[in-house]
């Protein structure tokens, strides 16, 4: 019988799927939490009820990630638990213990291994359930979709580093248990998905470049059977393509000395109030990367 178990936040909505997936990993009479979710009393009641019933206390949390469905539960529930919260060095919600690769967090005979993740943010960590061939991804890889990669936080050739990193050096792993949606029972084969997704995606970018694009031009036609309302989340998908591309040397970027048309600031600079709810627009700016203002538009070209 497995040892983990999954409490799911009330805080669906587009980014989120049904809700972020928290997970006790029970250890005997201690347990571990894995992204403790939302700061929501009702969902900290839920997880330390779940403890309660498998009669297990909890003696450590650890987070995969600062985004705002995953890390803010963590503060309230050491407040109620006294248990250490374990997260990436360069976290900026407040932790007790720096988790490192190669590191292990323990409750009772639970453990996990610590991987650096970086990608989807810079501060993302896996964890390693080695008993059970088991990998919490937070949101390096979810149940159903894929996951937003966004600047400036996001970083597409780290996370597609990661996910090479996962699919080689974890290729007898049995369950991927991702932050959002079920949990994957052939993590070789959503891998192989993934990696294969991303390296099309640029493929089909860089067909664009024949000429200089700009960003909501290629959006308009790589994503043309997305819904609209859509466009701005792969707008931030595609900068990040961009932006490796440029490091690289393989596609040249140029400023437009104008403001943007109001077509492409809906999609460059969009009213998330527009898009979701009051409540779940901090995750959705989180997730895309909406902290300043679009003052420009730039044009790509493919030097190649």
């Amino acid at each position: 019988m497995s040892r983990v178990v999954r409490v799911l936040a009330p805080n669906p909505s587009p980014m989120t799927l049904e809700g972020t997936n928290t997970y006790l990993v029970l250890g005997g009479r201690d347990a571990i939490v894995v992204d403790p979710g939302p700061n929501d009393p009702g969902h900290l009641d839920a997880i330390l009820a779940r403890a309660r019933e498998h009669g297990a206390s909890v003696a450590a949390i650890a987070v995969t990630h600062g985004h705002p469905d995953h890390a803010p539960g963590a503060a309230p529930l050491r407040e109620r638990t006294g248990a250490r919260v374990y997260a990436h060095a360069s976290a900026s919600f407040p932790f007790d213990v720096a988790a490192a690769e190669g590191d292990r967090i323990e409750a009772g005979d639970a453990v996990l291994g610590v991987l650096e993740a970086p990608g989807h943010t810079r501060d993302h960590l896996v964890f390693d359930l080695a008993d059970e061939n088991a990998l919490f991804t937070g949101d390096v890889v979810i149940g159903r979709g894929t996951v937003v990669i966004a600047p400036p936080h996001g970083d597409m050739r780290a996370y597609q580093n990661t996910l090479a990193r996962l699919r080689r050096d974890y290729e007898s792993a049995k369950t991927i248990y991702g932050g959002h949606g079920d949990a994957i029972s052939d993590p070789r084969a959503k891998l192989d998905e993934y990696i294969a997704h991303r390296r099309a995606r640029e493929h089909e970018i860089l067909a664009e470049l024949t000429g200089e694009r700009t960003i909501p031009e290629i959006v308009a036609h790589v994503y043309r059977n997305v819904p609209e309302m859509l466009w701005p989340a792969a707008a931030r998908q595609v900068l990040a393509y961009l932006i490796a591309l440029e490091r690289e040397g393989a596609v040249r970027v140029r400023r437009l000395e104008r403001e943007p048309t109001a077509l492409e600031r809906s999609i460059l600079d969009p009213d998330l109030s527009r898009l979701v709810n009051r409540d779940e627009a901090a995750v959705a700016a989180a997730e895309l990367g909406f902290d300043r203002k679009v003052t420009h538009v730039d044009a790509y070209r493919n030097v190649a």
